[in-house]
């Protein structure tokens, strides 16, 4: 068990306490928080409390967190659409739905279990048990290209890149309402979002720097078929970007509307073409990952 102690300043005083532990650790989910009160494992000045305490000034907190056990992830047979392999990096096209890498409530059937099995014992472990291989990820219900490492030495080199924005990285979209310019560059910092902690957002006070350009490819009577390329890689980035600007992707619940037409599983996003300098030879290769079926049938629907 590993034990936590604050002490409450008034900022924070008259909060729900488990609002107030989910803002002060913010990588403990607020349910998980719950449920730690339940259990009695949370302390108000060594008294334990109810999930609607609210604290107050000078209030010292304790709680014991159980030390997380990894599960063991094993290899698992499923498909892989491969665009580019060799023995130093692999490229594939993840299908909507698919996990990158397993996660609470995500053990099995993730990208990092097909690899697994794919590659073997070849891949890389600077990420850990949880992300053998895995130097960057897109969301589960994102498509498209995402390369691994098979050792830790085309690990490095690519996450240098990543690092330095020099990975070439276009998505093609489906956004909300008929853009009216042809291209354009969206500068603005993404953070968490200041009440909604599994959200991200425009964050000027305490976003880190993100870029986006964009150009449209067609023009629907509602919607707008656009590329994005991406400067730099924050965390629901084009999502977050498009949404700001009044166009939110088609099919994304969280950033856009709760009412989504055509049934969609998500946004329609899609990370088609992947470039990159080669860890070992610096040779520049690039790959284009096809639209997948529902995506294609959207735009001849549209």
């Amino acid at each position: 068990m590993d034990e936590f102690r604050f002490e409450i300043t008034e900022e924070l005083e008259d909060e729900r306490i488990d609002k107030c532990l989910s803002v002060l650790i913010d990588s403990l989910s607020r349910s998980f928080i719950q449920k730690l009160i339940k259990e009695k494992a949370v302390t108000v000045n060594g008294t334990a409390v109810k999930g609607n305490y609210r604290v107050k000034a000078d209030d010292c907190i304790v709680f014991l967190l159980p030390k997380a056990v990894e599960p063991d992830i094993v290899p698992e047979n499923i498909p892989l659409d491969i665009l580019y392999e060799d023995s130093d990096v692999i490229v594939v096209n993840k299908p909507k739905g698919m996990v990158v890498h397993p996660a609470a409530g995500h053990y099995s059937k993730t990208l990092v279990n097909a690899l697994m099995y794919h590659c073997g014992n070849e891949l890389s472990g600077i990420n850990g048990v949880m992300r053998p291989g895995i130097v960057h990820r897109i969301d589960m219900d994102t498509t498209g290209s995402v390369i691994a490492c098979k050792n830790d030495l085309a690990h490095n080199r690519i996450a240098e890149q990543l690092k330095a924005h020099s990975i070439t990285r276009r998505y093609h979209a489906i956004c909300h309402g008929v853009l009216k310019q042809e291209t354009g560059t969206i500068n603005a910092p993404i953070g968490r979002h200041p009440t909604e902690r599994k959200k991200m957002a425009v964050n000027l006070k305490n976003g880190k720097d993100a870029v986006t350009h964009y150009r449209v490819l067609k023009r629907f009577q509602q919607y707008t078929y656009i590329e994005c390329e991406l400067e730099t890689g924050r965390t629901h980035q084009i999502r977050v970007h498009m949404a700001s600007l009044g166009h939110p992707l088609l099919g994304d619940e969280v950033y856009g509307s709760r009412k989504t037409p055509f049934h969609l599983q998500g946004q329609t996003l899609h990370a088609k073409v992947l470039g990159f300098l080669h860890p070992t030879t610096g040779n520049y290769i690039e790959v284009d990952a096809p639209l997948p079926d529902y995506f294609l049938h959207l735009l001849h629907i549209l």
